[in-house]
């Protein structure tokens, strides 16, 4: 066992690596036998691998793209068939990964089928997916600012599903399977009770727990909570993530699980505090705060979503998409506004300027709103993009989220192209 994933950890929790230098969720690591028979593979979207008498588990199968890299690595490892795969959800992170084993299958010399199982909404996703490729691909090369990036259309879909909780012998060792609400509604924790190993999936991610995507599906905050707090109480020794880095020792695995429920839990509350006064939302994003001394450790710190945004997802999960504005109800359309607002301040390039104005004296959100306004007011006035690209540019350099960064930055970019054009 080499333990460079666990020492990485010691590191981060010690102070001495931050999140922000090392980001948890976009890695690419080597293999490491955090235990005897039990490797992590550190990637976008990690890979727990068993070996269990002469067979290999996976818990997830990694991204598409690594896939053969992440097969080579657990082929130094062992050369145990894989014959069960678990998908702790059907993010394509998790999913994509089967294609080389099962390329060994197909290749004959004793290898096994692959017996793929999942929580029984993962099917449904796929379906989903498959429906919505086009805008997925939209808002995934936003969030991650890669312009040609595609959406998978293909999936290998389960062998068997499970509705609640689920145990599974391979090679004579059990493996529960436990269903929970959280990132996703078809998620699957796994506990290891012979080795005292908890597999998350996402449900833990060495940051803020992604409960509020802004381009996402909803999410489901207290039920996740309420996991978070059930995985805290089993008495895991190891923890293998969905996201981030290994964590071992009893007391510190249920001290990281039971600070992120309670992250969740203060949020839910603050918001529905505030929503059963009759708080507008804008009035309960302003109002709600993280508890600082949760999102300061560094396995809470809020590098890819934000509380922020948690917020948004319980109003929607609880309250619906009203946000409280009469105007909002049936807007006109937004352009219209926008120009009548930038003929009302004497044309879209004050509105521009005011916009840098603000940025300049430290006021991105208030920027942002008029930077937009007047490129909606002016589509193609390549002065008025300067001023937006400019202002979002700020905004995505002051971020510390990754989506909030890529929003940002993919904003800059249209307007920097647009720019272009009108040059």
């Amino acid at each position: 066992m080499s333990g460079h994933t666990l020492a990485l950890t010691d590191r981060l929790l010690r102070g001495e690596a931050s999140v922000e230098e090392v980001n948890p969720v976009v890695i690419d690591g080597e293999l490491d036998e955090v235990a005897p028979g039990v490797a992590f593979v550190p990637s976008f979207g990690n890979i727990a691998a068993f070996t269990a008498g002469d067979e290999l588990l996976l818990v997830d199968t990694g991204n598409g793209h690594v896939a053969a890299h992440n097969h080579a690595k657990v082929r130094r490892w062992t050369g145990l068939p894989l014959t069960t795969a678990v998908y702790t959800h059907g993010h394509i992170d998790h999913v994509l990964g089967l294609g080389p084993y099962e390329a060994e299958v197909a290749a004959g010399g004793g290898a096994r089928p692959v017996h793929v199982v999942a929580h029984e909404k993962v099917p449904a996703r796929f379906d989903r997916y498959k429906a919505t490729a086009g805008y997925n691909g939209v808002i995934n090369a936003r969030q991650f600012k890669l312009p040609a990036f595609r959406w998978p259309t293909e999936y290998r879909y389960p062998d068997e599903t499970y509705a609640d909780r689920h145990t599974l012998t391979v090679g004579g060792e059990v493996f529960e399977l436990h269903h929970a609400e959280g990132e996703t509604d078809d998620h699957t924790w796994v506990w290891v009770p012979g080795r005292k190993v908890l597999c998350t999936g996402d449900m833990f991610i060495w940051a803020s727990p992604n409960c509020g995507n802004p381009q996402k599906v909803q999410r489901y905050p207290r039920e996740w909570a309420v996991a978070l707090r059930e995985m805290a109480g089993l008495g895991a020794e190891l923890m293998l993530p969905g996201h981030g880095w290994p964590i071992a020792g009893a007391d510190m695995v249920a001290t990281v699980l039971t600070d992120a429920a309670d992250l969740l839990d203060s949020l839910v509350d603050q918001t529905l505090s505030l929503m059963n006064e009759g708080a507008r939302l804008d009035d309960v994003i302003h109002a709600v705060v993280a508890p600082a001394h949760l999102v300061d450790k560094p396995y809470l710190r809020p590098v890819y979503d934000e509380p922020e945004f948690v917020v948004r997802n319980v109003w929607r999960l609880y309250g619906g998409w009203y946000d409280g504005n009469p105007a909002r109800l049936k807007p006109a359309p937004e352009a219209d506004l926008a120009r009548e607002l930038a003929d009302l301040a004497g044309g879209a390039s004050v509105l521009a300027a005011r916009a840098e104005a603000l940025a300049d004296a430290g006021d991105l959100r208030l920027a942002g709103h008029l930077a937009e306004l007047a490129a909606q007011a002016a589509p193609d006035d390549a002065g008025v993009h300067r001023a937006r690209a400019a202002v979002f540019g700020r905004r995505a350099a002051e971020e510390l989220s990754t989506m909030s960064k890529g929003v940002f930055s993919w904003a800059a970019s249209e307007s920097e192209a647009a720019t272009a054009v009108g040059s």
